[in-house]
């Protein structure tokens, strides 16, 4: 069955954001994707051996820090490629509790954006 890829999804631990914002190549991944960028296209931009970039993009796509969709080509050929899943990072901390969450806002996706998802989405149950 197709996963929704406009469903709610639950928001990852502040020990999981904190972590992985810790990780300096993680956060030159976040900081390069200003587009939607495949890994071949990372790699070459941020300089990061190609095993431990996969480890990267597994972690932060695990976390919902990034979200990888499928670039559709004319040719048949198509590729995985990653775009941020969020614009913000909020780390919360409630008043009464003083228990801290975490809060991601996310950007409104294009129109292509939302086709890639689909379709990204679609060929997996393929």
């Amino acid at each position: 069955m197709v996963r929704d890829p406009y469903a709610v999804e639950e928001e990852p631990s502040v020990e999981e954001v904190l972590d992985i914002l810790a990780d300096d190549d993680a956060r030159t991944i976040i900081q390069t994707l200003h587009e939607p960028m495949t890994a071949k296209e990372l790699q070459e931009r941020c300089d990061i051996p190609e095993s431990t970039l996969y480890r990267k993009l597994d972690r932060l796509t695990e976390a919902g820090l990034l979200h990888q969709q499928t670039r559709i080509r004319r040719d048949g050929r198509h590729t995985s490629e990653y775009v941020p899943a969020f614009s913000e990072v909020m780390i919360l901390r409630d008043g009464e509790t003083g228990e801290f969450t975490v809060e991601l806002t996310k950007p409104r996706k294009r129109a292509d954006e939302r086709l890639a998802e689909l379709w990204s989405e679609v060929s997996k149950e393929l």
